[in-house]
């Protein structure tokens, strides 16, 4: 643990060094994108009833005092486990508390789990906030051993030898102050091709990774929405889609 905190105050000083980039917008959408969600009901995904229902056509997971996560929970999506892909959504949540998409993850149902929808893997992390670090779409090692495993703004390769490189920096501060709609819905685009994972928020890539860790790298698994452990929360979801690509 020691070790992986001076990797990232190492990694974190190199990408505050490192001039940004030009801006660089998401590719066009694809035709043949699949619906993940109807927009109506919770057809094809599988969560905590109490948490997870429909309003306004959104996907919307809460916690309440009355209701609470018994830790960090998530609603499935249960019709496959996608490898190279490319996934579209828009999402909104409030600040008590933070979210995430889970891709590349497995469904985790033996040993010590704290309820039947515990998820593990690449996170796309969901917060309510505009500071570096801690906004949305940095990469979290949900259940694993690596936690933010790559920071917004960074492009990065996770080495063989389990050690972090940055190559360039993507947006800094003032970029994602005026990219980020506190509030208010965004949209992500994150495109998994091989050990390469790039996320796009509101058409802008703001992180670049590739995870050459011969033990660690995920190459396919589960989609999932986090409910996270903790504050009373809401998050909402609409407009989910998916490609695979072969």
């Amino acid at each position: 643990m020691i070790r992986n905190l001076i990797l990232v105050a190492a990694a974190s000083f190199a990408f505050n060094t490192l001039a940004v980039d030009a801006p660089q917008a998401a590719p066009p959408e694809p035709a043949g994108m699949k619906t993940l969600f109807n927009g109506k009901d919770l057809t094809g995904w599988d969560g905590d009833p109490r948490l997870w229902s429909v309003s306004n056509g959104a996907l919307r997971g809460e916690t309440t005092v009355e209701h609470p996560a018994q830790g960090n929970t998530f609603i499935i999506w249960k019709d496959g486990a996608p490898k190279d892909f490319e996934l579209r959504l828009s999402f909104r949540c409030n600040a008590a508390n933070n979210s995430g998409i889970q891709y590349r993850s497995k469904h985790i149902t033996d040993g010590q789990v704290r309820n039947a929808w515990v998820v593990r893997g690449y996170q796309h992390e969901i917060r309510n906030e505009n500071q570096l670090p801690s906004v949305s779409g940095f990469i979290y090692d949900e259940g694993g051993k690596r936690g933010r495993i790559c920071l917004v703004g960074e492009k990065a390769v996770w080495g063989a030898d389990g050690k972090k490189t940055i190559t360039g920096t993507l947006i800094d501060q003032a970029g994602f102050l005026e990219l980020f709609r506190l509030d208010d819905w965004n949209e992500v685009v994150i495109i998994a091709r091989g050990p390469r994972i790039q996320h796009y928020l509101n058409n802008r890539l703001i992180l670049d990774f590739t995870d050459n860790d011969p033990q660690l790298a995920l190459k396919e698994g589960v989609l999932a929405f986090q409910l996270h452990g903790g504050k009373p929360m809401w998050v909402e979801f609409k407009n989910v889609r998916l490609k695979e690509i072969e």
